[in-house]
This record gives structure tokens, C-alpha cells and sequence, in this order.
């Protein structure tokens, strides 16, 4: 079959791979690919970003500039004597220095608002990206990671961008240019201070390493700091009811303790870099002084321009103490960067085929996989064939959880999975919903190879209700209509007067307009799953998934929905994951699995007659019941 072979060389091909929160290096030091690829963000202010470059490479050669002609006034009119010459060169003074001043304030503008567009863009993509990786990139990567990247680690770059790459320009810069005037004033001084460089540099050489690991190692370690909090609140029910608080608290506190050593030891370094490069600075102004005294003994130069040199001096050495500190924070944000990027540059463990195409939608032809949201044309449209022909699968490819699967459920056949815990049963619905793929096998959806069928077209006809149901931020409404964003309010309303549950809603304190509240805290359980059963239904699937879906409802509200399900089960094809017999009975089909393995299939009838497995478990579930 064409479909099959089509499949086998697209076959799935997973790696063990290391958590993407796992780092690589201890330290990395400066890196020009990096930087290059941070700063194509900034192509929406390209413009902006040529002016901040040419306001500061002004700004760095103005301050030379302006010490420059207080030596000339100095050496000049204040040494003649002449008020007039005075007046003109104070004015001149004065000229460029309210236009070196006014320039700051674009400088500082055009640096803020380049950061935000890279901060921006960069948030937008993680984003982006995130959204589209598989279900297995989630199992791995931790929810603070995630959310550490996109708050401290991006800020870094802000910091970054706006600010130590452009005080950086300006202050090397500086130096640059006061060498330059150095250089055309007096060269026998210049020389001196030419060969004081290699001192600095080696200074900064010997911290560079020591300051780069111990900033990796603080960002690492807030980096932990922050998932740990996310998820001691995401679990703070757990926290509570086994009263971890002082346990949790304990473990938060050392890795807080940790993350406080790192930043102190970071601090020591910075505490002797920048006071020794200081220290350093006003030795060198010591030799100056002896070597320029000496030729103004000799008569090689003036007083007057032994000041002027001073002063330019003082120009060149002033930007080491910044710099060094801008050094520190630019490791901060290169560290940032490769985490950042590192997020980015994850690839899926798989994705769509490219060859695959979408699959037909009866209920709204032509319009699959085009982004649309148009109401079906035809309600409770034919249920998919859905075909498990030798499905072997495994999160981690060494160790399957499921072993050679066959089965097939026909279009709007109910299929029951029933067995123990771990043995299979969601592996099955993970597949169905495509969040994985067949390891070996094939499974095929009306008659199609799911690998050559798009995720999205697929997603489009599904209806999925979860034990761990999920709602957002928003009204009882906004919920509902994520199935289906253009819905009416009496569109919604008749899905839940079908559902009969459409009373129970408007009991909430505003109706359907009842803000839930995040993660839906502001509802009871039961009203949650009874919003997400609504939500089901609204987008008329034509493949269903009920895992667990009745487990939060009392006994009494699901004897309400038990007709309302038959509504919406009725012609579509749905796997039922449920301990609750009453759900099962009706099952078209069910299959008990253990160990991965399909071991009993039949009916209900069928299966108690036959005495086995299920048997058993029917047994178990019937006493729990009765004693319920």
C-alpha cells in the first residue's frame, strides 16, 4: 500500500535526549555569533539604531572635544590675558556643551526604545516557539525554565542591548579619540601612556574567566530559584495537605542560600577588579606627572599644556573603572543570550511532514486547515475511522509502554480503555490526538497514515475533555468559546441546554458572564469539567476523547449528563478512558489492556460473561460502588 510505505519512510526516529534545562558550559565568554544574532532584532528600528550609533560615536569624541578647548582657553586668552578672546571662548564653550547635552537625551531615547523592540521580538518568538513543540518537549522542560527565560534572562539582554553596548561605544570611544588629541599634543606622553595598556589589559585578561563563571553560575542558580517557586505554587494544594511548608521552605532557602553565594562571589571579584583598575588608573596619573614635570623642566612643553594633557589624561583613563563594570554585565547578558537562544533553537522531536496535506472535513468542506472557524455545515458530522495496525510506542524509545496494538474503531463507535494504572490506556489517547507518533506501526485516520495527515486538521475535528480539566482567565463564555472563537452566546447556551447542564451555569453568581478566575479557581470542579464538556460539544467533533472526563462530578450531576453524553457521543467516534461502569456499559467496544498489551475486547456483556480481566475489575468497580 502506498500510504504505508509513504510511512515507513517518514517513520518516526526518536534520540535519547538531554533536558533542554540541562546546561552545556560552565562559562562562555564574549561571542561576536551571538551578539550579530541578538542584534537582528533591532531591523524594525534599523534607522533608530544607525542614529543611536552615530549619536554616540559623537558623544565619545564631544567630551575630548570639550576638554580640549578648555585647554585652549586655558593656553590661550586666560594666559594673554584677553577678556574679549575670553568671552568668545567660554561662548564656544558653552555652544557644545548644551549640543553635547541635548544630543544625550536621543542617545537615551532611541537606546530605550531599541531595547524594547529586541526584548519584544525575542519574547514573541520564545513564545511562538514554545507553542509549537511537542507534548514530550514539556515532560522535559520545566515550567520555571521556561518562564525564567522569558522574564530574567531576556532582561539581560535589554540590559544588553540598551545599555552596555552603547555606554561601552561611547566610553571606548572616548578613550579612542582623547588618545588621538593625546597623541597630536604631546607623542613622548602618549608613548607612556601606550605602554601602560598592556598592564590593563592583562588585569582584565586574568578577571575575565573568573567573572564569566561566577556570573553563569548566578544566572544558573536564579534560574532554579525561579522554577522551584513556580512550581511549589502550581502544587501548593499538595504543599498543604501533607503540611510540606516547612519542608519546601527549607529547600527554597538553600537554593536560595546558593544563589546568594554565587552573587557574592561575583560581587568579591567586581569589588577588587574595578578598585585595582581605579588604583591602577591613578598610578599611571603618578608616572604622568613625573615624566611631564621632567619636560616641562626641560622646557619641552608648557604648563599650559602639560594641563591640557592632564585633563585629556584623565578623559582616557575615567572609562576603565565603567568599562570593567559594563565587561561584568555584558557576561550577564551573553549568558542570557545562549540560554535564550538555546531555548530557540530547539528542534521538535517531530514534526508534520512536510508532504502531509489536511484531512477532509465533512462538516465544512474546502475549509480545513485553512485557519477558518466557520460553524459546521453539518452537525454531528460522520464520526473518523480510526485503525491501530501493529502500534508499538514509547516516550523513551528503549523502554515501549505499548506492544504491537491492532484494533479498529469505526466511524462513531465508542471505544472503552480500561486497565490498571500505567497500562496504556492514555499512551493510546496521546496517539489518537497525534501529541505523539507510533514508534513502530501505523495508525491511520479514514484510511490515511497519520504521519501524512497535518496536526492542525486533525486537532480541527477533535473534542477533547481531560480529568485534569483547564480553563483560562476569562468568563464562563470566553471558556466555552475557545472550541469555536466566532460562536454566539445562544449558540453556547443551546450547547449547554443540549448538554443539560445550561442551569447549572446560570446558578453562577453572573451567569455565564462569571469571571472563573486563573486555572478556573474560582468554580468548583464539577463546574469546570461541566464548562469543558460544553466547550466539547460546541465544536461538534467527529472524534471525541473523554479521559476521565466524568471523575470530578458527583454521582448526581452525572446521572444529569449520562443522556446528554449519548447526545454527544451519538455518530462520532470516541475513546473513553473512565472507571465508572455507567460510562463503559454503552461502549461499542472495550478493550482492557495491561502491561501495553491488548489482553480482553468485546462488549460489556461480553466481557462479564467471559469471566477474565475484566470480569475482575468489574467486580472491584461494582463493590466500590455499592459501598459508595
Amino acid at each position: 500500500m502506498k500510504t504505508a510505505k509513504s510511512a515507513s519512510r517518514h517513520s518516526l526516529t526518536l534520540v535519547n535526549r538531554p533536558g533542554d534545562d540541562e546546561e552545556e558550559e560552565q562559562f562562555k565568554p564574549l561571542e561576536w555569533g551571538l551578539i550579530r544574532r541578538l542584534f537582528t532584532y533591532t531591523k524594525p528600528v534599523k534607522r533608530k539604531l544607525a542614529w543611536l550609533v552615530g549619536l554616540s560615536v559623537m558623544r565619545s569624541a564631544q567630551l575630548p572635544a570639550l576638554t580640549w578647548l578648555v585647554g585652549l582657553i586655558i593656553s590661550g586668552p586666560i594666559a594673554r590675558h584677553d577678556p574679549t578672546l575670553l568671552l568668545w571662548g567660554l561662548a564656544g564653550y558653552a555652544v557644545l556643551a548644551v549640543i553635547t547635552d541635548g544630543m544625550f537625551h536621543f542617545r537615551q531615547r532611541f537606546a530605550l526604545e531599541i531595547g524594547e523592540t529586541v526584548v519584544s521580538g525575542l519574547r514573541a518568538e520564545i513564545f511562538a516557539k514554545v507553542q509549537r513543540q511537542p507534548m514530550s518537549f514539556f515532560h522535559r522542560m520545566k515550567l520555571g525554565r521556561i518562564i525564567g527565560r522569558v522574564t530574567s534572562d531576556v532582561e539581560s539582554l535589554r540590559v544588553g542591548i540598551q545599555d552596555v553596548m552603547f555606554v561601552s561605544v561611547i566610553q571606548g570611544g572616548q578613550m579612542i579619540f582623547a588618545a588621538a588629541v593625546m597623541a597630536w599634543c604631546d607623542w613622548v606622553l602618549f608613548l607612556v601612556v601606550v605602554a601602560m595598556a598592556p598592564i590593563l589589559w592583562g588585569v582584565n585578561r586574568h578577571f575575565r574567566v573568573r567573572l564569566s563563571r561566577e556570573s553563569r553560575a548566578a544566572t544558573e542558580s536564579f534560574s532554579r530559584v525561579t522554577a522551584t517557586l513556580a512550581e511549589s505554587v502550581s502544587g501548593i494544594r499538595v504543599t498543604q495537605g501533607f503540611v510540606r511548608q516547612q519542608t519546601n521552605a527549607g529547600l527554597f532557602r538553600r537554593l536560595l542560600y546558593d544563589h546568594s553565594r554565587f552573587n557574592i562571589a561575583l560581587a568579591r571579584t567586581s569589588a577588587i577588579l574595578v578598585p585595582l583598575l581605579e588604583l591602577n588608573s591613578q598610578f599611571f596619573v603618578a608616572i604622568l606627572l613625573m615624566v611631564g614635570g621632567w619636560r616641562t623642566f626641560h622646557e619641552a612643553m608648557t604648563m599650559a599644556e602639560l594641563i591640557q594633557f592632564f585633563f585629556l589624561a584623565n578623559l582616557f583613563f575615567s572609562p576603565i573603572a565603567t568599562l570593567g563594570n559594563q565587561y561584568n554585565q555584558a557576561l550577564i547578558a551573553m549568558a542570557g543570550a545562549e540560554r535564550v537562544f538555546r531555548l530557540i533553537d530547539v528542534q521538535p522531536d517531530w514534526e508534520d511532514d512536510p508532504a502531509a496535506t489536511d484531512l477532509p472535513d465533512p462538516r465544512s468542506p474546502g475549509t480545513a486547515g485553512t485557519g477558518g472557524t466557520a460553524r459546521p455545515a453539518v452537525p454531528n458530522a460522520p464520526g473518523m475511522r480510526v485503525e491501530f495496525r501493529g502500534v508499538t510506542f514509547g516516550y523513551d524509545p528503549a523502554r515501549p509502554v505499548l506492544h504491537g496494538v491492532d484494533f479498529t474503531a469505526g466511524p462513531g463507535q465508542t471505544i472503552a480503555l480500561v486497565g490498571h494504572t500505567g497500562s496504556g490506556k492514555s499512551s493510546i489517547i496521546n496517539l489518537v490526538a497525534k501529541f505523539y507518533l507510533p514508534t513502530a506501526g501505523a495508525l491511520y485516520l479514514d484510511g490515511r497514515e497519520v504521519r501524512t495527515i497535518t496536526s492542525h486538521s486533525l486537532h480541527r475535528q477533535m473534542g477533547m475533555v481531560q480529568q485534569q480539566n483547564f480553563l483560562f482567565t476569562g468568563t464562563v463564555f470566553d471558556n466555552i468559546r475557545q472550541s469555536r472563537p466566532d460562536a454566539t452566546d445562544e449558540e453556547i447556551r443551546e450547547a449547554a441546554r443540549r448538554l443539560d447542564c445550561l442551569d447549572l451555569l446560570e446558578a453562577l453568581p453572573q451567569g455565564l458572564l462569571t469571571e472563573v478566575g486563573e486555572r478556573g479557581a474560582g468554580l468548583s470542579v464539577g463546574q469546570r469539567q461541566l464548562i469543558c464538556f460544553t466547550r466539547a460539544l460546541l465544536a461538534d467533533p467527529r472524534l471525541v476523547i473523554l479521559d476521565e472526563a466524568t471523575s470530578s462530578i458527583d454521582a448526581l450531576t452525572e446521572a444529569r449528563l449520562q443522556q446528554a453524553l449519548l447526545e454527544l457521543l451519538r455518530g462520532r467516534t470516541s475513546f473513553i478512558v473512565a472507571h465508572r461502569l455507567s460510562t463503559i456499559r454503552h461502549a461499542d467496544c472495550v478493550l482492557v489492556l495491561d502491561q501495553g498489551r491488548i489482553i480482553e475486547r468485546g462488549t460489556h456483556p461480553e466481557l462479564v460473561a467471559l469471566g477474565g480481566h475484566y470480569a475482575a475489575l468489574y467486580r472491584q468497580f461494582v463493590q466500590v460502588d455499592d459501598r459508595a
